[in-house]
């Protein structure tokens, strides 16, 4: 996990030498990067805004627009081999890479004791330690999950109490798509359900996409696929004026249009998701 880590934020996996995971997934934003879409190593925007890596070790698939995408190990692939756009840029540089983290003693002795085989320097190897350090991404620690798993009756306001009532109701129908402990698509992933029937059709794409998690979303701005909105009261009125769109977008979507009371009270609950300790200087210094 510590040789994970360290790659995690390494530059020289990126073809200009200073890039890395991180410079999309910086740890004091809940490991996004606070764009709409996401930059890459040349400076190119690439489609889609960063998701954030909050519990990814539970995600069942990775990305917007690839529900065939099972593991981090075959999604960090994409990063680091897209060309169009770029990302980190490593096509054609493996072996120049992998002779260049042999020659620093500090790489060769971290990657010789995660990996005895020899050689203990290449690229699967690499791959499996960051993912390694991303499957410690584990956040459980947030004012909802004190309220309802450690009994801490106080730790929602009454705002917040009423907006999980919401979240959770027939009315607003947010749980229809955001399920499970990590407020995301994944259950109906599980159920091995592909394309349009795991993904949600919301209105601001022309394709069907990947239920991302809620947790942190106060630290995750700005919101959809696109970024389009810079804050949660934008996302919510925009699900409250597709409301009542004849036919549906998808029967999951609220059917009628949220009060502004109703809205603030979502926004309180959303907000009780965020788990204090990516906020916490201490726990930034630790990702690295």
């Amino acid at each position: 996990m510590a040789l994970g880590r360290r790659l995690f934020f390494e530059p020289r996996l990126a073809l200009n030498g200073r890039y890395s995971c991180a410079s999309c997934h910086a740890p004091t934003r809940a490991f996004t990067d606070g764009r709409a879409v996401a930059q890459g190593a040349t400076g190119q925007a690439l489609p889609h805004n960063t998701m954030t890596l909050t519990n990814v070790a539970y995600n069942i698939s990775f990305g917007w627009q690839q529900p065939h995408v099972r593991s981090l190990e075959a999604q960090m692939r994409e990063p680091l081999f897209n060309e169009h756009p770029v990302e980190l840029g490593l096509k054609g540089r493996v072996h120049a890479l992998c002779a260049q983290l042999a020659e620093d003693p500090d790489y060769a002795q971290a990657f010789a004791q995660a990996f005895p085989a020899a050689p203990a320097v290449s690229l699967d190897h690499l791959i499996k330690a960051i993912a390694a350090f991303e499957r410690t991404l584990i956040f459980g620690s947030s004012p909802f999950d004190r309220y309802v798993f450690a009994g801490e009756h106080e730790a929602l306001s009454d705002a917040a109490k009423r907006g999980m009532a919401l979240f959770f109701s027939a009315r607003a129908g947010c749980a229809g798509c955001h399920s499970g402990i990590n407020f995301s698509g994944n259950w109906r992933d599980a159920q091995g359900a592909t394309g349009r029937a795991s993904f949600a059709v919301n209105g601001t794409s022309a394709r069907a996409l990947r239920v991302p998690t809620l947790r942190n979303v106060a630290l995750t701005a700005p919101y959809m696929h696109d970024g389009r909105f810079a804050t949660l009261a934008a996302v919510l009125e925009h699900y409250s004026s597709v409301a009542t769109q004849r036919p549906p977008l998808d029967k999951r979507l609220p059917q009628a249009a949220l009060s502004a009371a109703e809205r603030a009270d979502l926004i309180a609950f959303l907000d009780s998701l965020t788990d204090a300790a990516f906020t916490a200087p201490a726990a930034a210094s630790a990702a690295r």
